[in-house]
């Protein structure tokens, strides 16, 4: 008896923007990661309440130079399209068809996928070379700080972070990107 090997489709960001624009997804929410496309899981209140307070932090650290993205698409290309829960990109909002191609920073706000945010998505953004990733993690209340992206065949898309830091409420945090700034992590969390 002969078998056959199972293959796996994997769709480029053009194919997943095509999709989309006919309606594949329509009330459904996703993102692609490494040509998948992949169910996000749905959002509680804390998460929503938590990813308001996230974006307003950075807006008032950045200023009205760079624009706080919620929710919406970064185009990794060739085979990446995440939704982090917020991302800040050069340049003011502006008008256009195209997604930004990289963030100055990138937050996941993660109580049910914290091991997902850890683990698969920071080695996605490790790979595109962000810079500054966080998580703030509901469960333990506090932010994990990913910085340092550097090459590692043992993690799922070949990179990670090499600097690793939890940073407690009663802390405050600095921005790679906006060092003038100081965020007290109490005003990100719930």
């Amino acid at each position: 008896m002969q078998t056959m090997e199972r293959k796996t489709r994997r769709w480029s960001v053009e194919e997943y923007d095509q999709m989309a624009d006919l309606g594949f997804f329509r009330d459904q929410r996703v993102e692609l990661i490494d040509g998948e496309i992949i169910e996000m899981a749905p959002q509680k209140n804390n998460h929503v309440f938590c990813v308001t307070r996230v974006a307003d932090a950075l807006r008032m650290a950045f200023g009205p130079a760079r624009w706080v993205r919620v929710q919406a698409p970064l185009d990794l290309h060739p085979d990446s399209q995440p939704e982090p829960d917020v991302a800040v990109v050069e340049g003011a909002p502006r008008p256009g068809s195209d997604h930004p191609r990289t963030a100055l920073l990138v937050v996941e706000v993660s109580d049910t996928t914290l091991r997902y945010d850890r683990g698969e998505k920071a080695s996605v953004y490790a790979r595109h070379g962000i810079a500054d990733y966080w998580v703030v993690n509901l469960e333990e209340g506090h932010l994990e700080i990913h910085r340092q992206p550097v090459p590692d065949d043992q993690q799922r898309f070949g990179a990670r972070y090499a600097s690793v830091n939890v940073v407690k409420k009663g802390q405050t945090v600095s921005p790679l990107a906006a060092a003038q700034a100081s965020i007290q992590i109490a005003d990100l969390l719930p």
